[in-house]
This record gives C-alpha cells, sequence and structure tokens, in this order.
C-alpha cells in the first residue's frame, strides 16, 4: 500500500494521484491560492509527509495545476510531526499580539 493525496474535480469527475512511496506516510492536504488565482485550482496543496529514513517530517509543496509532478519545494524538518496536526496558515502582520496566559 502507498501514501498518497488525490484531487477530485467534480465538474470532469476525474481523480489525479500525487503518491508519496510505500514507505512514508502524508496528512491531510491545506489548498493555498495563488495570490492573484485564474482558476480554481490556481495555487499550491501543503501537506505533511514523514520520512521514516530521517525519522523526521518534510513539509512538501504541490503545484495544484501540476498535481502529478514533482513537488514544486520539500522542506526538511528537524522533528517529526503528527499526522493528524490541525493548525491554521495566517499572513504575516495581520495578528494581534496576545497577552501571555499565567
Amino acid at each position: 500500500m502507498t501514501s498518497a493525496l488525490l484531487k477530485h474535480d467534480l465538474v470532469r469527475g476525474t481523480t489525479e494521484t500525487h503518491e508519496f512511496g510505500r514507505f512514508g506516510a502524508v496528512g491531510e492536504g491545506v489548498f493555498v491560492p495563488a495570490e492573484s488565482p485564474t482558476a480554481e485550482d490556481d495555487g499550491y496543496v501543503m501537506a505533511y509527509a514523514h520520512d521514516p529514513v530521517r525519522g523526521a517530517a518534510d513539509l512538501v509543496i504541490l503545484s495544484a495545476q501540476d498535481f502529478t509532478g514533482e513537488p514544486v519545494a520539500r522542506i526538511h524538518l528537524p522533528v517529526r510531526v503528527p499526522l493528524g496536526l490541525h493548525g491554521n496558515w495566517v499572513p504575516g502582520g495581520r495578528q494581534k499580539a496576545r497577552p501571555p496566559v499565567a
């Protein structure tokens, strides 16, 4: 069995697969639109992928319009990221600082 992300086009009824190999595992993909998108899939899909050889995670960035192609970037992280991790991506400078919790 291999680990993969799927991109399903509801209009065309097609599915594309980006496989990560049988020795790795990949978490949920997150779509990030391009700055000025010209199509519904104009942007990137980001996901954490476990690299069992290093025992750590990679942040993999795929072009949503070239979903089956090579990643745009693969950032090697120094630690393992749990595949169930959920978070939010917030543009810099828009988040107000919160006081520390005592």
